[in-house]
């Protein structure tokens, strides 16, 4: 079988995973945030590095954005993953937070990363658990404050020529409140996938 079948059969497979660790992200926030998260659908592609920029089809009439990524690997499989967020989402993440004070860079930064925290991990391990293997996720960290995406992914200096990607696009209802969680496998690790995919399908 070739691979371009194989990664055809990949990308609707993930898009099935994806939708049920995205329900469980989703139904994690929503009860943090005591608020309403509209379901997103995630977004499969397998891209050329020069099409992730494409890939953000939710903020990328963003004037400004800020993002956070980590890091993660297990089982012979590696990527990253990007939260991105609309710099107009601060005010309104303030107030579901109950924070009053100031909305200084800082405090920017911290809203970052609890959310990241809480959407990058339930999604890894919705994932994780499907496809019965363990992620060690790296220490998050800050990839820019207020700047548009072109900037933004220049910032981002992975060297991966092809990726699979799942775009998850939240929003709060009556907030907002938008982001763009991506999820970026490396090349090397879709061999394992399609395996992993092969397995599942049988």
């Amino acid at each position: 079988m070739s691979n371009q079948i194989l990664d055809e059969e990949l990308r609707d497979c993930f898009q099935e995973l994806s939708n049920v660790a995205v329900g469980r992200a989703a139904d994690l926030l929503a009860r943090l945030l005591n608020t309403f998260v509209i379901m997103p659908i995630p977004v499969v592609n397998l891209l050329e590095r020069a099409e992730l920029s494409m890939a953000l089809s939710s903020i990328e009439d963003a004037e400004s954005v800020s993002a956070v990524c980590q890091g993660f690997t297990g089982s012979k499989i590696a990527g990253e993953a990007l939260l991105i967020f609309n710099d107009a989402s601060f005010t309104d993440m303030a107030e579901l937070t109950h924070y009053t004070g100031e909305i200084t860079k800082q405090i920017e930064l911290e809203l970052l990363m609890d959310i990241s925290n809480i959407l990058i991990g339930a999604c890894l391990k919705g994932l994780a658990e499907q496809l019965d293997v363990r992620f060690s996720q790296g220490q998050p960290y800050l990839l820019g404050q207020h700047l548009n995406i072109s900037e933004l992914l220049k910032k981002n200096t992975t060297t991966w020529q092809r990726l699979l990607t799942i775009e998850i696009p939240y929003k709060l209802e009556g907030h907002q409140v938008n982001c763009d969680l991506l999820l970026l496998f490396t090349e090397d690790s879709l061999p394992v996938l399609r395996n992993k995919v092969s397995y599942l399908m049988e």
